[in-house]
């Protein structure tokens, strides 16, 4: 596990609700994603889909990874405003946008296929994993500048 999600959901989320410039919306994101992720992981492993349960663990632990990621390349930014740091501002949630399609796509093959009984988790994760990929599409476009943003959002 990371950094931010071995915290406790609580105090991930006091700090993602605290007047701080990170955690923010990328970091709760990406931990959003690697729930989805972890729900299309569960629903691969009732339906006796290995090779998709591991394809879902190996997203949720990349997802994980994003939410400590975002946040650091936010306040290096910050820190440094260099046009290196910007663009990893942008890389990291085209990444995160990225790997939530995965899980998204995933997700609907098992919401199809899978066992009855979890056809709703994978529902769920597929919901969640759609908004996380718009997220990170528009957390990238925000910090690349296609609006009037003198610096990249978390």
């Amino acid at each position: 596990m990371t950094a931010t999600v071995d915290r406790a959901v609580g105090a991930f989320l006091e700090a993602l609700g605290a007047r701080t410039p990170a955690p923010a919306a990328g970091s709760g994101a990406a931990v959003a994603g690697a729930i989805a992720a972890g729900l299309a992981e569960l629903a691969a492993r009732v339906s006796d889909e290995e090779e998709a349960a591991a394809e879902a663990e190996s997203l949720r632990r990349r997802l994980a990874e994003l939410a400590d990621e975002d946040a650091e390349v936010y306040a290096a930014f910050l820190r440094t405003r260099s046009d290196e740091d910007r663009q990893r501002t942008i890389e990291v949630p085209e990444e995160l946008a990225a790997v939530a399609t995965r899980v998204a796509g995933l997700a609907r093959g098992l919401a199809t296929t899978g066992k009855r009984s979890v056809r709703g988790d994978a529902e769920a994760a597929v919901a969640i994993a759609e908004a996380v990929a718009r997220v990170g599409t528009r957390l990238a476009a925000i910090n690349r500048g296609a609006e009037d943003s003198s610096a990249p959002r978390a």
